[in-house]
């Protein structure tokens, strides 16, 4: 049975899905953007504050659903400019080891909810 995760340390959803959902060991956690779930705003400014609040929200909800990074299996990443890609690395790479870290894909996109400059999404297992 798919089990429904959410917690008040993440943003609430900007659209009609959870924050992240269970199925068969496996959490699907949906696209984190930069808000924060304290204010309800967008962290602004510059790329690190945006990608480090994104990465806090992602960590939120899987301490919600009681796994952490070491158990990512796939990140998805959606940028605005790929110029960002090393300062974005770099706030990345501090919530993962690098011997475990999951798979990942790094897209530059048009255009992301909020019209921010990064969004992630993952899997993991549970």
């Amino acid at each position: 049975m798919k089990e429904i995760f959410t917690t008040k340390y993440a943003p609430d959803p900007v659209g009609p899905y959870n924050q992240a959902t269970a199925y068969n060991n496996t959490l699907y956690v949906s696209g984190q953007i930069a808000i924060d779930p304290s204010t309800g705003e967008l962290v602004t400014g510059d790329i690190e504050a945006e990608t480090r609040r994104v990465m806090e929200n992602l960590k939120a909800i899987l301490e919600n659903a009681g796994t952490t990074f070491e158990n990512v299996l796939k990140c998805s990443v959606f940028v605005s400019d790929m110029h960002n890609y090393s300062r974005i690395n770099a706030v990345y790479a501090e919530y993962f080891n690098d011997d475990t870290a999951p798979a990942r894909e790094l897209v530059e996109v048009a255009n992301l909810p909020k019209f921010v400059n990064i969004e992630i999404s993952l899997i993991a297992a549970l």
